[in-house]
């Protein structure tokens, strides 16, 4: 059993990944566990199973279900416009494409963070967050640096398109705002103490770095895995900010207790749920998505599908390769991780799930 998934996994290797862990429950109970390769390709230490990860875009998914608890408490609704929470964001600018700067032609609102189309970029080192890093000596509170890159211009008008950006990161400031908390304490509070997530945190400094899977860069030229150290790679702006959108770290097992908590509604409730994993972009957005084909789209914070006849997940990754899926109709949940940038299986991590319903026949 588990043929194709194991073939699957083990091809990873071939590619260059020097280790990687999956796991896969079904209907609440662990079906699949492999790992190969190894943590550590220097000391050729073999991948145990307890390793930590920088998560990355994974992050994205618990972000955006914290926001979406508020939600439900009736905090603020979707189309909300962002300016009456921070208002520095209330007069944004946009830069044409001819170089002048415009006023916007729309306020951003909420809906706008969560599907991607609020008109920010991923630039790290925008001339907002350079003086946010300078004026907080380095620390970059969540709330405060997102309070600077208010100030850099939109790269187009809030609604126009769907670009991946800096918008969950800026959900992050959001939930601070409105739970009167630090996001890692309002997250730790409502998710991860709820699930048991023992080894989960968006405060990386919380856990030492012999807890860590070594992480990797892949070189394309030389076709290797370059080690980068164990810190997370240009997402966490400073010791004191919280990354919604790439900042958290996890372990595979606490990774799935949050997929299972997704799954059965102990975070969401399942009207909310519903919503987080159905289409929500426009037509006007669609054409723009990054994973535009003919089934999947875009929901609040994860890919979906357009036809549930067809394609019944919905998940995410993450910039070191990393996966997750949630399937409630299969009750299939699967999280695949690596700790390699670049990965050159990039493109087919996601085919891990395909893999698995495969052998298990659903």
């Amino acid at each position: 059993m588990f043929k194709k998934s194991i073939e699957f996994m083990d091809s990873f290797l071939e590619m260059g990944v020097p280790g990687c862990d999956c796991i896969a429950y079904l209907n609440g109970k662990e079906v699949f566990r492999y790992m190969n390769g190894y943590s550590d390709l220097e000391t050729k230490t073999p991948v145990k199973g307890n390793e930590m990860y920088n998560i990355y875009s994974c992050s994205k998914v618990i972000t955006c279900a914290a926001a979406l608890q508020l939600f439900e408490k009736g905090k603020f609704e979707l189309d909300d416009e962002l300016w009456n929470y921070i208002p520095e964001f209330k007069d944004m600018t946009v830069k044409e494409a001819d170089g002048s700067i415009v006023p916007a032609k729309t306020k951003i609102k909420i809906r706008n963070l969560f599907t991607m189309t609020a008109g920010f970029s991923y630039d790290l080192h925008s001339p907002g967050l350079e003086e946010a890093r300078q004026k907080t000596n380095g620390r970059c509170p969540t709330v405060e640096t997102i309070k600077y890159l208010a100030k850099d211009p939109l790269i187009y008008h809030p609604g126009d398109k769907y670009q991946y950006s800096l918008a969950h990161d800026v959900i992050a400031a959001l939930v601070e705002v409105l739970a009167e908390e630090r996001f890692e304490d309002y997250v730790k509070k409502n998710i991860f103490d709820v699930l048991g997530m023992e080894h989960t945190s968006f405060n990386r400094d919380k856990f030492d770095d012999s807890l860590f899977a070594s992480q990797y860069h892949y070189n394309t030229e030389k076709q290797m895995a370059v080690n980068v150290g164990k810190k997370i790679q240009g997402y966490r702006l400073g010791c004191e900010y919280d990354s919604g959108g790439a900042g958290a770290c996890s372990t595979v097992e606490d990774y799935m207790r949050f997929l299972e908590g997704m799954r059965t509604c102990k975070i969401l409730k399942p009207q909310t749920l519903e919503m987080m994993n159905s289409p929500q972009l426009t037509p006007k957005q669609q054409p723009t998505y990054s994973g535009e084909n003919d089934v999947m789209t875009y929901g609040l914070g994860v890919r979906t599908s357009k036809d549930k006849t067809k394609v019944t997940e919905f998940g995410w990754g993450g910039a070191a390769a990393a996966s997750l899926s949630i399937d409630r109709q299969k009750g299939l949940c699967v999280f695949l991780a690596k700790h390699l940038l670049n990965s050159p299986t990039a493109g087919i991590r996601h085919q891990i799930r395909v893999k698995l319903c495969e052998d298990l026949g659903i």
